[in-house]
């Protein structure tokens, strides 16, 4: 077998471009990939230097140099730049020294296209800031961003009455808030039920999931930037600024770099921002909430979230309880899914039959409230009758059930088998065999199974799924 070959192979079809200079920045190596994005290829970039490649680029700002230089790696380094054929490029990089015998030899670099995300990122601003000024506040929805009310919290259970209540108690205060719940709780709907029940529900509420984007852009995102700051950089306010009297929700705060913790620890305690390349200081009046999927006192232990920003956002914190944990509302969930999806799809679906009531009720929903929501709306699509029964979920996600039948369910029904035992079997089973074609990719595998990723991990560790399988 042909390693080299199946290397290159490999190398070549990457959504990455990857770059190898020697220690006088002369390109060595070069995947086709990087074309669209440098406006050369392989053939013609052999042999030049770096610095032909990106022209717009000083010699003293260039990774590689740097990277060369000091003989430490650059991480996920934001770059904007014009490239050889005039085209103007945003670009993630990370660049790693080649050191042998203690001698520098050269670098490469990994770096992917950030253009469209960098472009849509502008253009959220640029909307939010539209949406946000004081011209634009004829209608509730434009005047704060926001969707959902604490009335839009569904469920009668003692763990979600406890968790209105406390809404309704804290909304007023000015005191960050931490937010804890698995994926598909609806961390943003609590969120947003706080900010319009406070007294800054008539100003701006800007989200924004930290897990999204890389350090670099996520900070010139929050603090802003003026222009020249880096190559490319533009006049833009941040976040902090759009929410300027009303509240900002940091979602995933535990993707958030530590380094960047500590400049949210110093707003957060003095109110005072400065935009990246600036040294103007605006004050600004934000109520800070922030979430996370993962336990707070777990990110404490495992050094994700600084113990000092840590013990200032929890002042307050919510728990928002899993749908295993309060089982009892999902008759109600049930309704009010089928409700929004009869009229989304013009159809008169009363209720889902007992048999399917109580799988809902056996199952666990490791993927929450939104798990629900989507199973319902699968299941609408096939149902015919005014009841939705069993075997109109028998097309969800048909390429992974396809061998499983409703009278195999029914049998083991009758043989008094326990259900939850078998669901979690048969959800093992899908994952492993979701895993297996594709090809133990399990970001496709995730995809193809309509789930997110992190979902799948969760699941993964939850059935004791070794990834090795």
């Amino acid at each position: 077998m042909d390693y080299k070959n199946i290397i290159d192979l490999m190398i070549n079809n990457l959504e990455e471009g990857i770059i190898v200079v020697d220690s006088d920045l002369k390109i060595r190596y070069f995947n086709e990939s990087s074309k669209n994005i440098t406006g050369f290829n392989s053939k013609e970039a052999i042999g030049k230097s770096i610095l032909q490649v990106f022209p717009n680029i000083k010699r003293e700002d260039s990774t590689f140099y740097k990277a060369i230089n000091t003989k430490r790696p650059i991480i996920e380094h934001v770059q904007n730049y014009i490239n050889y054929v005039g085209k103007s490029v945003s670009i993630v990089t990370s660049t790693i020294p080649i050191i042998s015998n203690g001698r520098i030899q050269g670098a490469m670099e990994i770096f992917k296209d950030l253009s469209k995300v960098v472009e849509l990122s502008e253009k959220i601003l640029m909307l939010q800031s539209t949406l946000y000024s004081k011209d634009m506040r004829g209608s509730r929805f434009l005047q704060n961003g926001t969707q959902y009310n604490i009335s839009d919290i569904i469920g009668q259970s003692n763990t979600i009455n406890q968790l209105k209540s406390k809404i309704q108690k804290i909304a007023n205060s000015n005191s960050p808030v931490f937010v804890f719940g698995e994926t598909g709780t609806g961390k943003e709907l609590v969120v947003q039920g706080i900010h319009n029940l406070s007294h800054r529900r008539s100003k701006p509420f800007i989200a924004q999931n930290c897990g999204a984007l890389p350090e670099n852009l996520l900070e010139s995102i929050i603090f802003g930037t003026v222009q020249g700051s880096f190559t490319g950089a533009k006049d833009n306010p941040g976040l902090f600024e759009l929410a300027d009297g009303g509240t900002l929700f940091l979602d995933e705060l535990n993707s958030m770099q530590l380094g960047l913790q500590s400049k949210l620890l110093r707003v957060i305690e003095d109110g005072i921002i400065r935009r990246i390349g600036s040294t103007k200081t605006i004050l600004v009046d934000v109520r800070l909430i922030v979430a996370s999927n993962e336990e707070p006192k777990r990110l404490l232990k495992e050094n994700k979230i600084r113990e000092d920003l840590y013990y200032r956002l929890n002042v307050l914190n919510l728990n928002i309880p899993p749908l295993r944990d309060r089982k009892e509302d999902i008759p109600i969930l049930v309704d009010h899914f089928i409700r929004i999806c009869n009229d989304k799809m013009n159809k008169t679906i009363k209720s889902i039959d007992s048999q399917v009531m109580e799988y809902f009720l056996n199952y666990d929903w490791p993927g929450n409230v939104r798990e629900l929501q989507n199973t319902i709306e699968s299941a609408m699509n096939f149902a015919e009758d005014d009841y939705i029964k069993m075997e109109d979920f028998q097309s969800y996600n048909d390429r992974y059930i396809k061998n499983v039948e409703i009278e195999d369910f029914e049998n083991n029904m009758q043989r008094e088998i326990d259900l939850k035992m078998m669901v979690e079997e048969y959800e093992k089973n899908i994952i492993k065999l979701a895993i297996d074609e594709a090809n133990n990719n399990y970001a496709q595998a995730a995809r193809n199974l309509k789930i997110p990723k992190q979902t799948l991990y969760s699941k993964l560790k939850r059935y004791k799924i070794d990834e090795k399988e």
